[in-house]
C-alpha cells in the first residue's frame, strides 16, 4: 500500500510563500525518496526537491534552491515543501512523488529523463497559481 495525497495549494500574490504537505500513506515509509515536482500545461514534469526519508537528506535542482525548502514530519509521514518569495512563473499543477532509493541516493528521481519512469508513487497534484 503506497498513497500520496498533497494539499496546501492555491493562489497568493507573487512575493508570498505557501507550503504545500504531501501525506504517505504506506507500510514503510522510511524506505522511500519523496519529492516535489512541478508541470505547467504543454510541459514536461519537473523536478523541484526530494529528501530521503530514513536520513533526511535532501536534494534540490537548480529551480528550487534558495526559494524552497524541503522536509519531514517523520512521525506524522509526511513531506512538506516551504516556498518563499513566489514569483508568477512558480504557476503550475505541484505534485508529490515517491521511488526507491538507490544505495541511499534520491538524486537519480530529479534528473528530468528519469521522473515519468522512476518515481513509482503519484499524488494527485495540488494547482499553486501565483498573481503579479
Amino acid at each position: 500500500r503506497f498513497q500520496l495525497v498533497e494539499s496546501g495549494g492555491g493562489s497568493v500574490q507573487a512575493g508570498r510563500s505557501l507550503r504545500l504537505s504531501c501525506e504517505v500513506d504506506a507500510d514503510t515509509y522510511s524506505s522511500y525518496c519523496v519529492g516535489w515536482f512541478r508541470q505547467v500545461p504543454g510541459k514536461e514534469r519537473e523536478g523541484l526537491a526530494v529528501i530521503f526519508t530514513r536520513n533526511s537528506n535532501t536534494y534540490y535542482t537548480d529551480s528550487a534552491k534558495g526559494r524552497f525548502t524541503i522536509s519531514q514530519d517523520y512521525n506524522e509521514d509526511t513531506v512538506y515543501l516551504q516556498m518563499t518569495n513566489l514569483k508568477p512563473e512558480d504557476t503550475a499543477t505541484y505534485y508529490c512523488g515517491a521511488g526507491h532509493h538507490r544505495a541511499r541516493d534520491c538524486t537519480y528521481l530529479l534528473v528530468p529523463s528519469n521522473i515519468m519512469t522512476d518515481v513509482t508513487f503519484w499524488g494527485q497534484g495540488t494547482q499553486v497559481t501565483v498573481s503579479s
